[in-house]
Formats: structure tokens, C-alpha cells, sequence
């Protein structure tokens, strides 16, 4: 599933594309993509024409575009989803397999919304004081958002009982983390992803979120993290941080830090990758981003 790094690489290969432009016709192939509109696929495409996308904005996996008509099109990437981008004079004549929906701009270019699995959707919703669209103002910032408060994020970890890895994929937490930057994240503070949120101390969640934000950012700079054809870049390109991860999806490999094995566990319902050496579950293991002066030391 597409995380944040996945979806902000979409986002910035959105905005040279799409900001300043006017929708000059839409197509929503299904209702299932428009589930989450309150007036289905005609409506979603009548809500779009003539609209003008002043800004590209996320928080999380969701991203948006801000519209002159004080409203937000949101797009939730879901398990599969893509978007692709095309040039004027290049775009498909007929619909593409598993496109669910085609926007075209007065450029002459157009975005393609692709999900093979279809867990993906569009909507248009009214935005917040902020600028937030109300239907994800539920949803907590995410540790690249320059408004996050850390101090509290760290105050919920430490009053939840779950397990640290659950804490950090509930979206009402903290944003944008999902299965593989979790554990990424964990791996570099050296945290059992087992361990209970009220068992960490102040300075190992502090060491975690700043984990996670470094290990996002470098993950954007390669595009994100691709295992299949499932998420591209706009382009199509892949993203190359698979090449960096050090312990998501390696079960049985050897540790890069202190050449154990790669261990995998399930934790209610989901995989955690981890090394038993670096990650005892204990309590404090060895960490991979330690020193704040010299910066993160994640590879």
C-alpha cells in the first residue's frame, strides 16, 4: 500500500502538472471509485468541471487538490492505486484497463486514476477553516507536517498499552507510516515492535519519530518503495528505496548492523520485520540513529 513517501512523490510530480489549471472534462468509469462522494459518480464529475486546482496539499497517504470553489478533490490511494499523468497529444483514445476515472485539463493534458484492486477513491469535500477537506480532518498530521506537535504524539504513544508497531499505523496518531516505514523506523531506534507504547521511555519514542521522518525523507529522494507494478510515479517509473530497506521483507538475511538473522513476527494482523540482536524485546537494543548533532545515520 502506498505510504507517504509514495504518495508525496505522486504529489510533487503532480504540481508542475496540475496547479493553475482548470478541469475542462472528467470521466468516473463505476460508482466504486466515487463511493466515497455523497452524490456518485455523475455528481463527482459534475462538482469537477470548470473548477481551477489552486494548490496540491497531503497529510499521510491523502492527498488533495485545492479547487476555486472552496472545496478539495481528495484522492486516497488505497492498496493499488495510481495516478498517472499524460502529455497533450499523448493521451489514451480509449479507457485503460483498470482506469477508474480521467481528468483533462485545458493544456491539453490529463491524469489517469488506476487501481487494479479498487480499495482506492476520489471525492470532492468541503475544506475546514485550515483548508483541511473535512473528511480526512480526522486524520493526524503526519512527522513531515511542519505544524506537528511531537510532544503530544509522544504523550499518546506513551499512554497507549498496544504494541508499539500498532500505535505507529493508527492514522489518528501519527499519519503517513504503514508497514514498511514502521519497521524501518523501528529497526534504526533499535525498538522491539512488540514492545507496549506505556513501556517506552521519553527518549526511545522521541528516537522513533525522528526515525521515521528520516527514513521517509530518504525515501522520497529515490521515489518511494517499489516491490511490483502496483505503485509507479506519475511516469511510471518505480520508486528505488527497496534497495535501502534494512530489515522489511528480509526474513532470514542477515543484519547489516550486527550480522544476526532478520526475524519476522505477526503482530495483531500484521507483519513486523525486525532483528532479535539490535531489537531486543526487553527493552533498549542497538540503535542506528543516535546522534542528533551529527545528524540522522540512517543509510
Amino acid at each position: 500500500m502506498p505510504e507517504l513517501p509514495e504518495v508525496e512523490t505522486i504529489r510533487l510530480g503532480l504540481v508542475p502538472r496540475l496547479l493553475h489549471r482548470t478541469i475542462i472534462d472528467v470521466s468516473v468509469w463505476g460508482n466504486r471509485v466515487a463511493r466515497a462522494h455523497a452524490g456518485g459518480a455523475r455528481d463527482l464529475e459534475n462538482c469537477l468541471r470548470g473548477r481551477r486546482i489552486d494548490a496540491l496539499l497531503r497529510r499521510g497517504k491523502f492527498m488533495w487538490a485545492e479547487l476555486d470553489s472552496r472545496a478539495a478533490l481528495v484522492f486516497h490511494l488505497g492498496m493499488s492505486g495510481q495516478i498517472h499523468a499524460w502529455s497533450p497529444g499523448a493521451i489514451p483514445r480509449t479507457r485503460l484497463s483498470h482506469e477508474h476515472a480521467r481528468i483533462r485539463f485545458d493544456d491539453g493534458g490529463a491524469i489517469s486514476f488506476i487501481d487494479q484492486r479498487t480499495f482506492g477513491r476520489l471525492e470532492v469535500s468541503d475544506v475546514d477553516e485550515s483548508g483541511v477537506p473535512e473528511s480526512i480532518a480526522h486524520i493526524g498530521l503526519d512527522p513531515l507536517d511542519p505544524l506537528v506537535d511531537h510532544s503530544c504524539i509522544n504523550r499518546r504513544i506513551r499512554q497507549s498499552k498496544s504494541a508499539i508497531k500498532t500505535i505507529l499505523l493508527n492514522q489518528h496518531i501519527v499519519s503517513g507510516i504503514g508497514n514498511i516505514y514502521a519497521d524501518e523506523a523501528l529497526f534504526a531506534a533499535g525498538v522491539h515492535g512488540a514492545r507496549k507504547g506505556t513501556l517506552l521511555r521519553r527518549w526511545e519514542v522521541t528516537e522513533i519519530l525522528h526515525a521515521a521522518e528520516h527514513v521517509m525523507r530518504a525515501a522520497i529522494e529515490v521515489g518511494g518503495t517499489s516491490f511490483d507494478a502496483l505503485y509507479v510515479d506519475v511516469d511510471g517509473n518505480p520508486g528505488y528505496f527497496a534497495r535501502s530497506l534494512a530489515v522489511y521483507g528480509r526474513e532470514g538475511e542477515h543484519c547489516e548492523q550486527c550480522g544476526g538473522q532478520i526475524s519476522r513476527i505477526v503482530l495483531t494482523g500484521r507483519t513486523h520485520y525486525f532483528c532479535r540482536t539490535c531489537q531486543p524485546r526487553s527493552g533498549p537494543g542497538k540503535r542506528s540513529f543516535t546522534d542528533r548533532s551529527l545528524g540522522p545515520q540512517y543509510p
